[in-house]
């Protein structure tokens, strides 16, 4: 799923592609990814894309005031053409969801898969989207005593804070494990419950990891910000290898739909987490 790192990489590419072109036809593949009715996607039409944005994970295209508001989900993705195809795709086949031509160059919005989530809204306003106007503050804008007064009483695992949007903007599954395994964090940790000194360690995680993780990602041809996201990662998706800090094993914790990753060594003092829905460690 891209996070705000790859989000932010996306919304640099359409700013310094897209912004300052005409918007001269929008395709619709799949008109389940629209979940407005007004305006139509028609009213894009003829307008200049005056700027390109990021709210949490959400992508934000402003066309002279009415925005296209995009969500990838896990599957989705936006594929930049220099040159798009002047046909018109055909509703409902491939993984075509809709097509956004600049005059020559443009956008598709791709999604894999059968499960689909993938979004889109045209609004006057980004906080008219309801997921939108629910999120809390962004990860790369949290101040150090904001993210302890956020913490303050929370008694859910470490892991679920750190990925719920309306509390913390922009975090997913992949960079919240990155994030604990560099703060040294157990994914089951309680937030409420976190020393100051391991607050500071999570705060600093938070915002290296993710700087890092911009700063990769910005200038990357967007096609290839997929693979550039998997080279930097050191526990997520890693499960079986060793770890790059220490060299123990990375461990799963898999659920019904997703699973993560995390260091024995490095984040639960060397004992392996109960690979089951129960807060507590293996004896």
């Amino acid at each position: 799923m891209p996070e705000l790192p790859e989000v932010e990489a996306l919304a640099h590419h359409l700013r310094e592609h897209a912004v300052g072109r005409t918007v001269t036809r929008v395709d619709v593949a799949s008109f389940g990814v629209l979940k407005t009715v007004s305006p139509q996607w028609t009213e894009l039409h003829g307008r200049t894309v005056t700027g390109a944005g990021r709210y949490g994970k959400h992508l934000d295209l402003d066309c002279d005031g009415i925005h296209l508001v995009i969500h990838l989900a896990r599957a989705g993705w936006l594929r930049w053409s220099d040159q798009l195809s002047p046909t018109p795709p055909k509703p409902g086949r491939g993984p075509l969801a809709l097509r956004v031509h600049l005059g020559g160059p443009g956008f598709d919005l791709t999604e894999a898969g059968t499960k689909k989530g993938l979004a889109v809204w045209i609004v006057h306003d980004p906080k008219d989207v309801p997921s939108v106007a629910r999120l809390g503050p962004d990860a790369l804008e949290l101040t150090r005593e904001r993210l302890g007064e956020l913490f303050t009483g929370r008694t859910e695992r470490l892991k679920t804070a750190l990925t719920d949007q309306p509390l913390i903007a922009g975090i997913g599954n992949a960079y919240s494990d990155e994030i604990m395994h560099a703060a040294k964090l157990s994914p089951y940790a309680t937030p409420g419950k976190l020393s100051e000194e391991a607050l500071d360690r999570l705060f600093d995680a938070m915002h290296e990891v993710l700087t890092n993780a911009v700063e990769r990602s910005v200038g990357q041809d967007a096609a290839r910000l997929k693979g550039e996201k998997r080279s930097g990662l050191k526990v997520h998706a890693r499960a079986g290898l060793p770890c790059p800090v220490c060299g123990d094993t990375v461990r799963e914790i898999s659920f019904a739909d997703k699973a993560f990753q995390y260091c024995p060594t490095c984040q639960t003092g060397g004992k392996p987490l109960a690979d089951r829905r129960m807060s507590r460690l293996l004896k």
